[in-house]
């Protein structure tokens, strides 16, 4: 492949987009790989589609050596499969749904259980057709309310969706195995920097769940790991030790008059000030906050919800959301259409709407709360005793420190990461949906079980971005690049002729070569293209061209050596 830049559709910007947030964002437009055509949609300029093409590449022979095979799904799908299975109510507004001229309504898939499932509910007949591993690459759709940093959070982005069927749960956990080897091997290939840390599945169902993150400073993704053990986790799915409770507490409870007390932080200097219950060491992790939340449940009506959480943490709504789903909540303020709910005084004893408690509030606990009345706490409210919440959730911030939930010695470190993979357990949710039976081998119906596995594609170009750059521009990783070798030529005598001829030279011996043979541009705005575009190996075509030699360069290690022309073929082909 011999790319030549004077035909090219190339256009490098100086000036950072204006629009343009994280450094992905800004160095795949600066460098013409993309442009963007809507909110939240891009357009792939040759360049980039190159290294889109090299990316989609690297997954498709690693699915393939995991024994996976390739199908194809049409984007439009109908409505009745997603009825079937509950998604096309779960999905809420985060689908994109249209009805054609017939009346008959449609969405643009956001992913492809169904598809898949029924497919293979047509095609098999016996435990002979098992086990099954079917893969596709293709553009996905999500209606995001905010689309951001290019392609890190677009409304169209291009996905690798792979599934497993099984007929056993033992050979579940195989096929699980062997497709999260193959993602590590993805990833390795890709020069991407990466955790595989334990998640929550979401609207997708199913049980064992684990995200691949790239590790990124700009990543919307918050994941923890262990100092002691081997233990990470997003955020969303960091469960919390519940404490031992050898003693439960059993003071009687005491309401205290607190005026001017709505917040954890007034509550804990009035109670140490007037030393309730003979206490002045009253800390905001001996208080218990009350949180209110609306409820948004897809095709129901919207419920109020209590969250109890210990006063020095506050409710995580992303933590929230992911306990709720298919549900979202937001903050509850209209305390005046619930005059029984005194904001800033709500305690959890006698409460009418549904109560969910941090698990550290357990049974035997003691907490001072508010005592559902202006101006009044109490002291000594027992979990158990004076209130019994309705169930536990993981709806409290988690920070740095916490302790490890998986050793219970070490603690909790925080981190940023771009979410590049999603694997799923799915189980029978979907083969149940749509009643998948095939024959066993002892002549029984047997119900296949599943396994999701999704590789953000157009993401992975964006996060190997996010790894791979400078202060001067992008630096792919040599799989990924667009090209093997940049060769630039200075324009003058002969020069351009000779980066061409030899640019013919390297892809004859098995090189992909762009070359810069633009010749209205000066050498220093060629070598300043060169560094944003990011190929690690460079020839430049220069001065000493009549005598013979020419210069490479390497734009990790910033090494320059003068080399006779004809050995360069030999010298980039041996490395």
């Amino acid at each position: 492949m011999l790319l030549r830049m004077s035909t090219m559709l190339l256009r490098t910007l100086r000036e950072e987009p204006a629009d343009a947030e994280v450094p992905s964002h800004r160095l795949l437009l600066r460098a013409g790989y993309v442009r963007r055509a809507a909110p939240g949609g891009y357009t792939w300029l040759p360049l980039g589609k190159l290294v889109l093409d090299r990316v989609c590449a690297i997954v498709r022979e690693e699915m393939t050596a995991a024994g996976a095979q390739e199908v194809a799904f049409p984007a439009l799908l109908p409505r009745e499969p997603y009825e079937t299975s509950g998604r096309w109510t779960e999905y809420g507004d985060d689908i994109f749904t249209l009805t054609d001229r017939r009346g008959a309504e449609y969405l643009l898939a956001p992913t492809h259980e169904e598809l898949f499932t029924l497919l293979v509910q047509d095609m098999t007949i016996s435990y002979r057709d098992f086990p099954l591993i079917l893969f596709q690459i293709q553009t996905k759709f999500r209606d995001e309310a905010r689309p951001r940093a290019g392609l890190l959070r677009g409304r169209e982005f291009l996905m690798k969706d792979a599934y497993s069927f099984d007929l056993s749960d033992d050979g579940l956990a195989a096929a699980y195995a062997t497709l999260r080897a193959a993602y590590q091997r993805v990833f390795a290939r890709l020069g991407l920097e990466h955790t595989v840390v334990a998640a929550m599945s979401g609207a997708m169902g199913g049980s064992a769940s684990e995200e691949f993150l790239a590790a990124a400073a700009v990543g919307e993704d918050t994941y923890v790991g262990c100092t002691r053990c081997d233990y990470a986790a997003n955020t969303e799915a960091v469960t919390t030790p519940v404490p031992e409770v050898t003693t439960p507490a059993t003071g009687a409870l005491t309401v205290h008059d607190t005026p001017d007390t709505p917040t954890i932080a007034s509550l804990v200097a009035l109670a140490n000030a007037r030393a309730l219950d003979g206490r002045t060491d009253w800390t905001a992790a001996d208080t218990l906050k009350n949180v209110v939340v609306t409820v948004h449940r897809p095709g129901a009506e919207d419920e109020l919800l209590v969250i109890g959480v210990p006063g020095d943490r506050e409710v995580d709504l992303k933590r929230l959301d992911a306990a709720l789903s298919p549900a979202t909540a937001t903050m509850f303020d209209d305390f005046a259409s619930r005059p029984e709910l005194v904001k800033g005084y709500i305690g959890p004893q006698g409460l009418t709407l549904r109560y969910l408690a941090d698990p550290r509030v357990a049974p035997g606990t003691a907490w001072l709360t508010g005592a559902n009345a202006a101006g009044k706490h109490a002291t000594s409210v027992v979990a158990g005793r004076d209130f019994t919440p309705d169930g536990t959730i993981e709806a409290a911030e988690v920070r740095a420190g916490d302790v490890c939930p998986a050793c219970a010695e070490g603690e909790l470190t925080m981190r940023r990461g771009i979410e590049i993979a999603h694997i799923f357990q799915l189980g029978r949710r979907y083969t149940d949906a749509f009643k998948v039976d095939v024959l066993g081998a002892d002549g029984k119906p047997v119900r296949p079980t599943m396994g999701s596995y999704g590789i953000g594609v157009s993401r992975a170009v964006a996060a190997i971005a996010e790894q791979h750059h400078d202060e001067r521009g992008l630096l792919w990783p040599d799989e990924v690049a667009p090209a093997d070798v940049h060769i630039v030529a200075t324009g003058k005598d002969g020069q351009t002729e000779a980066a061409v001829a030899l640019g013919g030279e390297l892809v004859a011996a098995g090189l992909r070569v762009l070359v810069d043979d633009r010749p209205q541009l000066s050498a220093g705005v060629k070598f300043t293209d060169a560094e944003l575009i990011g190929i690690a190996r460079s020839v430049v075509v220069g001065r000493r061209l009549a005598e013979g030699y020419v210069e490479l360069r390497d734009r990790r290690t910033g090494q320059r050596d003068e080399v006779r022309l004809i050995d360069v073929p030999r010298l980039l082909t041996s490395r």
